[in-house]
């Protein structure tokens, strides 16, 4: 066994001086610092507290969406930007973000800012996997660049529908109906059309057994009816004949 050499000496004697107290001290100090900072690294990322568990906001997506939306509508279209671009920012503060830029800022954005906007929103679209932020983002598009995300991102949303998240599926709903509301234009009409058509004809044999229709399936059959007042009754005749029966 090696020893630490001589460092000093006392009544004509070399002493060794012991390193091994301060070796554990500083162990111990290491240990006490990973302590007291772990649990800031176990938080959410959307810095749900014990307020909000004791309240039952936690559990409630609807809540934390709008609480977080409240907090960041006054924030500046550039501050939501870069929080749309952070990749650590939290599912629900990413997507109150994107809310608050939409409703605000997106109908106001110059044909020259678009083109980076949008590509931070199909950033964050292909690097998140939370269904809020990809029906916000999907909506945000549209709003952005009408024509050229209308085919590509309506079908997305008429598919989030049957999400089984409630609160996601009525965000899907409630954007398809404000993209819709004012709409007249038959391409649009025949997109919506198109996709439900299929969707319809996929689960023909359940609508079969159907005959009172649940929130969902009313939803999409009142977006099919926006779609046929634009296009004309002749499309029913591309339709199953269950879907006929419901309508």
């Amino acid at each position: 066994m090696s020893f630490p050499p001589p460092t000093k000496t006392f009544g004509g004697k070399l002493q060794r001086e012991s390193i091994y107290p301060m070796k554990n001290l500083y162990l111990l100090l290491v240990f006490s610092t990973f302590i007291s900072i772990a649990p800031l690294w176990a938080q959410d990322k959307d810095d749900i507290n014990e307020a909000d568990i004791a309240s039952g906001a936690i559990f409630d997506d609807k809540a934390l969406l709008e609480g977080y939306t409240q907090k960041y509508t006054d924030e500046s279209r550039d501050i939501l930007l870069a929080m749309i671009a952070d990749d650590s920012l939290g599912a629900y503060k990413c997507t109150a973000a994107v809310r608050v830029f939409k409703e605000k800022y997106a109908n106001e954005v110059l044909s020259n800012e678009k083109a980076n906007i949008i590509k931070t929103m199909i950033r964050r679209l292909n690097h998140s996997d939370s269904p809020f932020v990809q029906v916000e983002i999907m909506h945000t598009l549209i709003v952005l660049d009408r024509y050229q995300y209308f085919e590509g991102m309506v079908p997305a949303l008429i598919q989030k529908m049957d999400h089984y998240n409630p609160v996601v599926s009525t965000m899907a709903y409630e954007d398809l109906l404000a993209i819709t509301k004012d709409s007249l234009y038959p391409r649009e009409a025949r997109i919506v059309f198109d996709t439900l058509r299929k969707i319809f004809f996929l689960s023909r044999n359940r609508l079969q057994n159907i005959s009172v229709p649940d929130m969902k399936l009313r939803q999409k059959l009142d977006l099919l009816r926006w779609s046929i007042r634009i296009l004309g009754t002749q499309e029913l005749k591309r339709l199953p004949s269950e879907v006929i029966n419901l309508l």
